[in-house]
């Protein structure tokens, strides 16, 4: 099994009831102008997962694909995660990482070095951006969980 499905695994199990504890309106303070919400942070975690889940399946169907770029902060902007229900927000985070955990644990290992090419950050291997998306939402849940 990949090491970043034993890290994902990890943070299903621990971080969701942590995430719980905070009310709905402690969820939705901006620590600062300009900063993220809690509800804004997690609802990026989402839109990363979502973006993601396409990259991870591509890739393991054809090599060489050309993306199209993640522009997150109007993805947040959009979807207006602050107007959301903080407990609907992380069950969905939850839900949806329950099925990234599952490409992971049944990836073609012989495709994690298949390629993509990012706007965002240039040619990247299926195993990079795999690692990556545990790094990724680590760092933001550490923001998310203070």
């Amino acid at each position: 099994m990949l090491q970043a499905a034993t890290r994902l695994e990890k943070i299903l199990n621990e971080t969701p009831n942590k995430l719980f504890a905070f009310t709905d309106e402690q969820a939705g303070v901006r620590p600062a102008p300009g900063k993220w919400s809690k509800k804004e942070i997690m609802g990026h975690l989402i839109d990363s997962a979502s973006n993601n889940h396409q990259r991870f399946v591509r890739m393991q169907i054809e090599n060489g694909l050309q993306l199209p770029q993640y522009r997150q902060n109007e993805w947040v902007s959009v979807q207006q995660y602050s107007s959301r229900n903080w407990i609907d927000i992380v069950k969905f985070w939850m839900i949806y990482n329950m099925h990234i955990l599952h490409i992971f644990k049944t990836v073609d290992e012989s495709k994690l070095g298949n390629t993509a090419d990012f706007p965002e950050y240039g040619t990247q291997t299926l195993q990079f951006l795999i690692n990556d998306y545990v790094d990724h939402m680590e760092h933001h849940l550490r923001q998310a969980l203070r």
